[in-house]
Formats: C-alpha cells, sequence, structure tokens
C-alpha cells in the first residue's frame, strides 16, 4: 500500500514537472537522467506555468496533509526562494465536511452519554471544515452559546502513513539530490510532523486561546473567545461563540461602520503588543482567522480565532528584533551586524565588516521607496536570506513571526493601501527598549535576581564545607571567583539603583 502512494507522489510530481525544479541547479548531476525519462513518460505535460505554481498544484493534488506541509513549509522562507515561499502561503485548507453522525459519534464517546444530555442543543450543520477538524455551533446547558471544535475521527492513522512517505521522499531527495543536505528535507519534515502532533491535541490549542485571552482581558483593540474547560478534551474543544464579520469582506465592514483606518493601525498595534510586552503571539493570522465585531461597544475590535499555531519569544528575540528594526531605518547596518553575532546566531568568528557589507547591499535599495511602503516581513526575509551565507541558522520562532508580520502587513494594507507600519510600530519599539535598557529594566532584573540571592547566599558555608571534604580545591576556587563575579554584579545594580533613589529624593525635596 504505501509503495503504491510513493508511486503516486511521484508520477504527481513529474506530472507537474518537479523534476525541472529539482534539476534547475544541478543539471548534471546525479539526477540528470530524470528529465529525459519524465519528458518520454509524460510527454502531454504543460510545464507552462510558473514552478511555484506548478508545486502548490503538486501537493493539492495529493490532499489535504500535503497541502497542510506546503503551508508550513511556506513559513520557512529562510530556506526557500521567494517565489516559491509566497505561492506556497496561497494553499487553503479546505477540505468537504465529514458526516455529522461522525462529529456526533465522537461528542458521545468523549462525554459517555448522548449529545442531548451534553449540550441543551448541537447544530449538525458545520460552519468551518478544514483537514484535521471542523466546527459546529451549539448551546450548552446553562444557555451560553459556544462553537464545538470536533477533531475527523480516524485521522491520526492517515497522518501517520501521510507522514511516513513524506519523510520517505524527503530522505531520497537529501541522498540524491545535491541541494538536499543544505536544505535539510527530512529535518524539515520533522518540523510539520511536531505542528501535527500540537494540532492533533485540541487541549493545546484550548491553552493557547486561554493565554492570548488573559494578555488581552482588558483589551480596546482584540476580543478572544472563553474557553469552558468542563467540556474540552483532547479531540473536543468548547469556546464561546463569536459574532463578526470576516476581515476579508472591507464592503460589510464599510456598511457596518466600521472605520477600517483605525483597524489597519488597531492591527499593527495588536501584532507589537503580543511581540515586545506578552512574548506570546498568534501565529496563523490570515484572513480566515481574523474577524471584526459589529456589536453594541465592541464594534470594530479584531476577533482573533483558531489558536493550533502560535509563537513565542525569548529577551535575546525580542532584543534581536527590536535591534534590528531600529537600527535598519537608522541605515546603521553595523548595529544589525553586531547583533546578529552578539545574538549568538553568527559564528563569532564572523566579520562585522564583512556582514555589514552584506546587510547594506540587501537593504540599502529598499530606501528608494516611502517607509510606509516598506515591508517590515521582506525585510526580516532579506536579513534571513543574507545572514545564511555567515552561517547563520535562523530560528524556527523568528521565521514564524516573519511569515505572521506579513500577514499583518497585507491585512493591514488591504484596509488602508497608505497605512505607515513604521510610524506605527516605532513607539513600542522604542518603549520597549527604554525599558530594557533603562531604569525600570535595572529594578526589573533586580528583583528578578533577588530570589536566586536569597536561596544560594545561605547555602555558601555548606558548599564550602562540602568542597573541603572533596579535596575539590580548584572546583571550590572556580565556583568562589563565579560567586564573586556575581556579587560584583549585583552591588553594582544595587549601588546603581541607590544613587538613582537617592537622586530622585534629592529632586523631589528640591520640588517641594
Amino acid at each position: 500500500m504505501r509503495l503504491f502512494r510513493l508511486a503516486k507522489i511521484v508520477r504527481v510530481a513529474l506530472t507537474y514537472g518537479l523534476d525541472e525544479l529539482i534539476l534547475e541547479h544541478e543539471p548534471t548531476g546525479r539526477l540528470r537522467w530524470l528529465k529525459p525519462l519524465a519528458d518520454t513518460l509524460f510527454f502531454w505535460r504543460d510545464l507552462s506555468a510558473p514552478r511555484a505554481v506548478r508545486l502548490r498544484l503538486f501537493l493539492e493534488a495529493l490532499g489535504s496533509i500535503f497541502v497542510k506541509f506546503g503551508q508550513v513549509l511556506s513559513t520557512r522562507a529562510d530556506l526557500l526562494p521567494l517565489d516559491i515561499a509566497e505561492e506556497l502561503a496561497k494553499l487553503q485548507d479546505q477540505v468537504p465536511p465529514f458526516a455529522s453522525e461522525l462529529a456526533v459519534g465522537e461528542i458521545e464517546r468523549v462525554f459517555g452519554k448522548p449529545v442531548d444530555q451534553v449540550f441543551a442543543s448541537f447544530s449538525r450543520e458545520p460552519v468551518a471544515s478544514a483537514s484535521v477538524a471542523q466546527v459546529h455551533f451549539a448551546t450548552l446547558p446553562d444557555g451560553r452559546e459556544v462553537a464545538v471544535k470536533i477533531l475527523r475521527p480516524g485521522i491520526e492513522p492517515v497522518i501517520r502513513h501521510d507522514l511516513a512517505l513524506l519523510d520517505t521522499f524527503a530522505g531520497l531527495l537529501e541522498r540524491l539530490w545535491s541541494d538536499g543536505k543544505r536544505l535539510k528535507p527530512r529535518e524539515v519534515v520533522g518540523e510539520f510532523q511536531k505542528h501535527l502532533a500540537n494540532e492533533l491535541d485540541l487541549m493545546r490549542e484550548a491553552a493557547n486561546c486561554s493565554q492570548l485571552r488573559r494578555n488581552f482581558k482588558d483589551s480596546k483593540l482584540l476580543l478572544v473567545p472563553e474557553v469552558h474547560w468542563d467540556w474540552c478534551s483532547t479531540s473536543v474543544m468548547v469556546m464561546e461563540r463569536m459574532s463578526g464579520i470576516p476581515i476579508s469582506q472591507t464592503e460589510r465592514l464599510l456598511e457596518a461602520g466600521v472605520n477600517l483606518k483605525e483597524l489597519s493601525r488597531a492591527g499593527v498595534e495588536i501584532f507589537f503588543t503580543q511581540v515586545f510586552r506578552d512574548a506570546f503571539f498568534h501565529a496563523d493570522m490570515h484572513p480566515g482567522n481574523i474577524f471584526v465585531s459589529t456589536a453594541g461597544d465592541t464594534r470594530g475590535r479584531y476577533i482573533a480565532l483558531d489558536f493550533g499555531i502560535v509563537g513565542t519569544l525569548s529577551e535575546v528575540d525580542q532584543r534581536y528584533l527590536a535591534i534590528n528594526f531600529l537600527a535598519f531605518f537608522q541605515r546603521d547596518y553595523k548595529r544589525v551586524a553586531e547583533a546578529h553575532i552578539e545574538s549568538g546566531w553568527a559564528p563569532p568568528e564572523t566579520r562585522v565588516d564583512e556582514l555589514e557589507a552584506a546587510v547594506r547591499a540587501v537593504c540599502e535599495p529598499i530606501f528608494d521607496r516611502p517607509l510606509r511602503e516598506i515591508s517590515f516581513g521582506k525585510v526580516l526575509l532579506r536579513l534571513f536570506q543574507t545572514s545564511r551565507q555567515f552561517n547563520v541558522e535562523i530560528q524556527p520562532q523568528l521565521v514564524l513571526l516573519q511569515k505572521t508580520l506579513l500577514n499583518i502587513e497585507g491585512l493591514g494594507r488591504q484596509l488602508d493601501p497608505d497605512l505607515d507600519l513604521w510610524q506605527t510600530a516605532k513607539p513600542f519599539l522604542e518603549r520597549w527598549m527604554t525599558g530594557q535598557l533603562g531604569w525600570r529594566g535595572l529594578i526589573r532584573n533586580a528583583k528578578r535576581e533577588a530570589p536566586f540571592w536569597a536561596r544560594t547566599l545561605p547555602e555558601l558555608p555548606r558548599l564550602v564545607h562540602r568542597a573541603l571534604e572533596r579535596d575539590d580545591a580548584p572546583r571550590l576556587i572556580a565556583e568562589l571567583a563565579a560567586l564573586r563575579a556575581e556579587q560584583a554584579k549585583q552591588k553594582h545594580w544595587l549601588m546603581t539603583l541607590a544613587l538613582l533613589m537617592g537622586a530622585l529624593v534629592l529632586f523631589l525635596l528640591a520640588g517641594s
């Protein structure tokens, strides 16, 4: 069975001319025999469409799991040519719904009782359907209206089967294609496998939804549905039913009295708030997952749906992004190069001047255009592609963020073609940098380190005694040296904080 499926993949690949894509950079390589064979066996094939379009059609022809793989692959724009990454982003994960009897059966299996005893009402007609799950509307016993997301019954064996085929196909490419080792197709398939594993556990998605809702609890910009945990499991997720207009339907939004210019700026603000305040962001913000409320006090607010893919950022990631954005718009390419090396992503032996020159060559032409026309997402992509020449391994979370940023830009400029992303984003970047490097950052770091020192200092005599018993003098000396260094740093922070507080007191006394 698997052999026949693999044969189908090869046949469809040759039908859409993927042999040309593989041989594009190595016409005399080990696979040089592939094109004449494909031209002979598939002499009727039409290869007039661009390569990226043919790759998208190939994935669509193989079914929903391959479509989803293409969507995930589109987020790896650091590896793919730009035309292919942009074309794969057009893949739509829309498949016919499964039978309502199966949905009811899954609910009854999970809760161990008839669906009419679980919900006061349950709509048999699904409102949305995708390869992994579909959504039905229902009413809880207490009258609250909810949306019920249900995994496709029997989807896991299908996914395991197709993943095994993808892994086999990727392994063949890695061994036979000279560019295979650089592109690491098996690693990409491994990332996809992790992504699907998260999507197949709806408790994870419910937790993501709950976290985002907590982050924007008092927001006037974004609405996130409430999760009803008592009705959730790994295969069923129940959340508050949200009503609104899809963000892509701009005419309906105008008829409802929504200000599109304000809406576009709010989208950018929501994104940068997630990145630089929360370090936790919704990473699948395509138009199908974003609605706009038109009801009462919430009119004009975004509604976020589908929380299967989220991204998280470390402080290093945040600092890297803020420095790069600010330095880029100040044309300080040396600072961009230094940020790559300081973050540890570029090898320490990398010459700053060489990386600076490469970044300048890529970015300087962009400034021939007005700032409002500059794409943040494409700036990041260009930086990633340039960095690859210097053996920089771009972190997956940043690639995910870059893809999300492109989505936000597309939405924002669809609503307002004159949107100036720089003017909207700049206050967030400057505020975050001030918070990190100013006195607020100093106080926050001191508070964060205080529990460590409160726990460690009382243990110091015992550590010394243990080291002496082991006759481990060199190790003791090293530990004491590290401790002295930390104490010196802490003392420096405390002295600086004391000086700042003293200056503040004198200022207040002088004012009185």
